[in-house]
Formats: structure tokens, sequence, C-alpha cells
């Protein structure tokens, strides 16, 4: 895939997650699902990527469980991709790098999308919580625990592989 990074020997969740979601395209791909595009053709014209590296993009998250392929075509044979579960679980890290592009890139001037919170009717600017709690969470009361004897992310990607 043209990858030059190996987070492989690192025991990261973040680290992880790049290795499923962090190529170049991937995120615009799983961005498009969620707006309802399921097919090949779609997503190529769209986002004019080349046939081969979306066929790429589209194969890694079939195998890490994001995508699911669905034949709509018996001839000639065609799949259309939906969201799992586990793609539906990236709403929130989207909604999330879309505010901050909004905020650092965008700054003043509308990025051309904005989300709507439908139960205020107002636009929303997302903020994590608590679960616990139910606590707004600052940068200061966070405290980062790195555990010890964790699994590599090649370990990890390679159970997920193997299920």
């Amino acid at each position: 895939m043209g990858r030059t990074a190996d987070y492989s020997d690192q025991s990261c969740s973040i680290a992880a997650t790049l290795e499923v979601i962090g190529d170049p395209w991937t995120l615009l791909v799983i961005r498009d699902a969620f707006k309802g595009i399921s097919r090949f053709e779609q997503w190529q014209e769209r986002l004019g990527v080349a046939r081969n590296v979306l066929a790429s993009r589209l194969k890694t998250l079939v195998a890490h469980g994001v995508l699911e392929p669905r034949q709509y075509s018996a001839r000639p044979p065609r799949n259309e991709y939906v969201l799992t579960q586990k793609g539906k679980d990236l709403a929130d890290v989207l909604v999330t790098m879309h505010a901050w592009g909004s905020k650092h890139l965008y700054g003043d001037m509308e990025a051309g999308v904005v989300f709507k919170h439908i139960p205020c009717g107002q636009q929303l600017k997302p903020r994590v919580a608590c679960d616990c709690c139910g606590e707004i969470v600052k940068r200061s009361d966070i405290e980062m625990i790195v555990l010890q004897d964790r699994p590599t992310v090649g370990e990890i990607l390679s159970r997920d592989e193997a299920a």
C-alpha cells in the first residue's frame, strides 16, 4: 500500500487504529460511507482516487471488519460496501476530526459542512465527557497510564485477521 510507517511492535491503541484507518483516502471512504455511498464507482467518481488505491482501501476495511461487502449484481459480480457496527463506531472520530479542522484550519470560514444536533437544533461542537460521571473532560483532567505486558499492534491485528 505504499506505507512507510510500521507500528507492529508498539503496544498502543492509537497506533493500532492507524494501521486500520490511517492510510490516505481511508477516512474519506468512511466519511462517504456515512453519506450513503456504498459502491466502488461512486467512491471513485466522488474522490477521484486511483482505482487500485480504492480497491486496496476497501479490501483493508473489509479485512478489518469496518465495511462489509454485499453482492448487488451477479453478472457481472459486483459488491456494495456497507458500514458494520465497527465502522459506525468511527462516527465520533469523524465528527471530532471535523471540529478540529474547522477550528484550526478553516478558522472563521465555513468548512463546507456543519453538523446539527437534532434535539436542540444547534450546530454541534463536540466535547468529550466521562462515561462514569458525565463530566466534560478537560485535557488537564486526563492522566495517561501505560499498561505493561500488552499485546503489540502486530499481534492484535493478526488475531483480528484470523477471526
